[in-house]
């Protein structure tokens, strides 16, 4: 697989990047969760995202590696136990990739009692890839 990128060229690269980062967000704002940051100067290839009020931040990054072999990031310094940072860069830069990590988060989430919109995460990341693909 790492001939395929290497030979996909930078513009290619870059727009494959800003595709699928674009598609996370949109799943992430579906969802009803926080982006961090200006979102005018985002970067294509991670998200932070604000952890809600009353979820353990870290609980779910275990559980979204130990159920369903997805690593998000945290955050260190003053952002540590108030972000997430989920990436969409290299291989997990792919629709695939995107549609699993949302679905993922979101069941995480649902178990951990939080009350988001069922199903809105992956449908708003389709969305976006039906208006920009």
């Amino acid at each position: 697989m790492r001939a395929h990128f290497c030979q996909e060229g930078v513009n290619h690269a870059v727009e494959r990047h800003r595709l699928h980062g674009n598609a996370m967000l949109a799943g992430i704002t579906a969802m009803g969760l926080q982006p961090f940051g200006d979102m005018t100067h985002k970067m294509n290839n991670v998200l932070g995202v604000e952890i809600p009020s009353g979820v353990d931040g870290e609980q779910v990054r275990s559980m979204l590696l130990s159920d369903f072999g997805i690593e998000i990031g945290s955050s260190f310094g003053p952002l540590k136990g108030r972000i997430w940072r989920i990436g969409t860069m290299g291989y997990n830069a792919r629709k695939d990739c995107v549609l699993t990590t949302l679905a993922a988060l979101e069941a995480v989430l649902v178990r951990l009692g939080l009350h988001i919109p069922e199903g809105k995460a992956v449908q708003g990341a389709w969305d976006y890839y039906d208006k920009h693909q």
